[in-house]
């Protein structure tokens, strides 16, 4: 679910998983089924919303989402549709981002610049153990969560600007909101939070991530 362009979709048949692969971005879709061609591994790609998935009740052995339905706006039907499509005895697997991490600390800098519509919740929230029980807890048998850590590797920070502001949703649509002047001033204040953490030394960047890795035995 809300699967981008496949990293975690192409994970999953190279350990031959039979893969239906989704998001509502049609583009990211086809990347993925590029990707998919490219590697010789046979994945169904289907359009589809978060909240509202075109799949019968229990036709899934698994669901997965990494960093993806975290961002769906009505968080408790993306969580009722994850439980809805998955059979009894199955699994749903998340990867989120934790509110402590360094994703977090972007959102937190990108909210001071294009504050966030009124009435949604932090999609934050997704990594935190308390709001998972609470999405997911009632048709849960068992919930384990682990806190872990994704390293984003670039050459500077730059570079992480100019991928990040072109291919990541979340700031290329801030920087498509702000006039040059606000862009620019944006760069610099994420520029110095990727310093900040930054664990690489001075000729490269390697900032550690912190992530919440959820596995929902389902009722």
């Amino acid at each position: 679910m809300a699967a981008g362009n496949g990293n975690a979709t192409l994970a999953a048949a190279r350990r031959f998983a039979h893969v239906t692969s989704t998001d509502y971005v049609p583009e990211l879709l086809e990347k993925g089924a590029e990707r998919a061609r490219a590697n010789g591994l046979d994945v169904r790609f289907q359009e589809a919303d978060a909240e509202e998935l075109p799949f019968a009740d229990g036709a899934f052995d698994v669901a997965l989402s990494t960093f993806g339905v975290m961002f769906a706006p009505d968080q408790a039907r993306a969580a009722r549709e994850l439980t809805r499509v998955v059979k009894s005895g199955g699994r749903i697997g998340l990867a989120s981002w934790t509110p402590e991490g360094f994703i977090g600390d972007l959102f937190r800098l990108i909210a001071s610049y294009v504050p966030p519509p009124a009435g949604l919740q932090s999609p934050m929230l997704w990594g935190t153990e308390p709001r998972i029980v609470e999405l997911f807890g009632p048709d849960a048998a068992d919930i384990r969560c682990e806190r872990r850590r994704f390293n984003f590797r670039y050459q500077s920070p730059a570079h992480w600007i100019e991928v990040f502001r072109n291919f990541y949703g979340p700031t290329y649509k801030v920087y498509s909101a702000l006039d040059p002047d606000r862009q620019e001033s944006l760069s610099r204040d994420i520029g110095a939070l990727l310093e900040r953490l930054n664990v690489g030394g001075n000729r490269s960047l390697v900032v550690p991530s912190e992530y919440l890795e959820v596995v929902i035995d389902r009722k």
